[in-house]
Formats: C-alpha cells, sequence, structure tokens
C-alpha cells in the first residue's frame, strides 16, 4: 500500500534535508517498480517557497488544504525561534489530535516543541541548535543523535540524516535489503542507526590524536556553563598546568585559557541567534560572572557587541 509523506516547507527551509528525505522515496520507487511511496509539499498559503539557498519552490497546495494527513515533516528554516505563527500551531496540533504521524527535519523540531507536541517523547535536532532548544525547552528529553524515532514522531539532525532517517524508515516498512539497495544508489556506503552521534569525532575535528588533548577538550565542551580551572583541567589527565599549555600551544596554536573562551563564545552566539534569551542569561549560561565581561569579550572576539550582533526580530 502507497506511503504518502506531506512536507511542510516554510521560508527559508533546507533545501538539502528536504531533497535527501524525499529522493530515498523516489529511489525505493524505482528499485521496486512498485509506488511504495508519495509525496506532497505544502506551504502556509499554497504559494511557492523559497529555500535558504535561493530556489523556489512548487508546492502541491497549502496547509488549508489539508485536514488529515498520514505523516507530515516540518521542514524549518534557520532561525526557528522567531516563528511563533499561531495559525501553523494550532494546524499541526490539530493534525496530531487526528491521529498524524508527525517529523522534523533539523530546525523543524523546534516549530514542533512550540506546538506542544514533543512532550514525553525523545527528539532531536542541529548539533548547532542543541544548546538552544535544550534553554527554550528544558524538561523536553533531547538528543545529540543523528534522528529519533520515537512512536509517532521522526526527528533528524538535518543534512544527510535526513536520508538515514528515510532508510530506517524504508527498512522498518520493506526490509533492510530494499534499505541498503536505495543507500548504494546514493553512494551511501553505511546506513546510520538513531544511536550515532551528529558531529564528527574530536580526533577529525582538531586534527589530532593525543588523547590527553582530546580528553581535555571534551571535558571543556563538557563543561561551559562553569568553566572548570586550568590546573583541575590538567589534573585530570595528570599533567601540570605547563604541560596542558604546552600541548596546547603545540596541536591548537592557542592557550587552554583561550581555548576554552573562544569555546564558550561559540555557544553564547549561537544563543544570541537561536533563543530570545537576554544578554545576562546567555552570559551566566557560558560561564560568564556578569553581562559586561561577557560584552567586553565578545566584543574583542567578533568585534561587535553582543547587543549589535543579535539577529533583528520581525
Amino acid at each position: 500500500m502507497e506511503q504518502v509523506f506531506s512536507f511542510l516547507l516554510l521560508p527559508g527551509f533546507s533545501m538539502l534535508g528536504f531533497s535527501a528525505a524525499v529522493d530515498p522515496m523516489r529511489s525505493a520507487n524505482r528499485l521496486t517498480g512498485r509506488p511504495l511511496y508519495a509525496w506532497r509539499l505544502l506551504s502556509r498559503d499554497g504559494r511557492p517557497v523559497m529555500a535558504s539557498n535561493g530556489i523556489e519552490v512548487m508546492v502541491h497546495g497549502g496547509m488549508a488544504d489539508v485536514e488529515r494527513a498520514p505523516t507530515l515533516i516540518v521542514v524549518a528554516a534557520l532561525q526557528p525561534h522567531l516563528y511563533a505563527e499561531k495559525a501553523t500551531l494550532a494546524w499541526l496540533r490539530r493534525l496530531d489530535r487526528r491521529g498524524c504521524r508527525i517529523g522534523a527535519i533539523s530546525t523543524g523540531t523546534y516549530i514542533l516543541a512550540r506546538a506542544g507536541l514533543l512532550d514525553g517523547y525523545r527528539c532531536t535536532i542541529h548539533w548547532e541548535n542543541l544548546a538552544a532548544l535544550r534553554e527554550a525547552f528544558p524538561r523536553l528529553e533531547i538528543t545529540p543523535e543523528v534522528y529519533e524515532i520515537d512512536r509517532g514522531r521522526l526527528t533528524c539532525s538535518g543534512g544527510t540524516a535526513a536520508l538515514d532517517l528515510m532508510l530506517a524508515l524504508i527498512a522498518i516498512d520493506h526490509g533492510r535489503e530494499l534499505a541498503t539497495a536505495v543507500a548504494e544508489q546514493f553512494i551511501h556506503e553505511r546506513i546510520r542507526d538513531s544511536r550515532d552521534h551528529q558531529r564528527m569525532a574530536l580526533r577529525s575535528r582538531l586534527g589530532t590524536s593525543h588523547p590527553k588533548l582530546l580528553a581535555v577538550v571534551d571535558t571543556m565542551e563538557r563543561n561551559l556553563e562553569e568553566p572548570l580551572p586550568r590546573a583541575a583541567l590538567a589534573a585530570r589527565v595528570s599533567l601540570s598546568p605547563r604541560q596542558l599549555e604546552r600541548l596546547f600551544r603545540k596541536h591548537l596554536n592557542r592557550t587552554p585559557t583561550r581555548y576554552y573562551l573562544d569555546l564558550r563564545l561559540e555557544r553564547a552566539r549561537s544563543l544570541l541567534m537561536q533563543t530570545d534569551m537576554s544578554v545576562l542569561d546567555i552570559a551566566l549560561a557560558c560561564g560568564f560572572v556578569s553581562a559586561s565581561h561577557f560584552s567586553k569579550c565578545y566584543r574583542e572576539c567578533f568585534n561587535c557587541t553582543p547587543r549589535q550582533d543579535r539577529a533583528p526580530v520581525n
């Protein structure tokens, strides 16, 4: 029996995530010679929608044309915290009450959370938006995984993760053999499962395999709200502070203190762009003792104040 997936495309949506979700269904149909899947594209008003890359996509209809749907996937834009259109959120809740399986690609998770549709479900979002979503919805069970399938909720971290999510669904519906054949069509050598993490391993991101350096950076990334002193970081890997300093300068061309500060400032910038949190709350969430100290460090790093850098609210 043909399964129909509806996609709600919001202005500025990710073309890669959207394509990575649709094309596996097309390929499954082609490989089997049967119409296993169909898809319907929707916008808020039935008009074409422009993706973040500037390409305009035609749709089959608007929200008003759909009262029921077996499965609906929300594909959102880069700043989902600014999206709060009540009609869209109410429509999503109405579909849920009528038995719709609801999902999201990348920042679409934020929209589902705002509609109250993720309470009691595991969910995920792009790693760049994880901290912001956790700050905005602290009661949600948000994971750093590539995708999550939890009963009637489907969420993925975006980009090629949408391909893995769809391959997982194809395997559930029609078997692992077909899912593997579809993956091979896209030169996708391994179907990631829901336990895979989104980001590259630290050794790949940093370009080094030094175990003590990797351990310290991992500790830093896990302790941004309450930064650990340099001596405590060094002690965790049985080094002296001076040895730790030499290790960072050799492999990362920065002191441990500078590297740690840069991590906290990057987190702060993400929160500025992706949440409505006050500058003071962001400062405290990123380990700064005051808004003034935070602003001083931010200006030195980014050549502007946090308030100047903040995305304007529409």
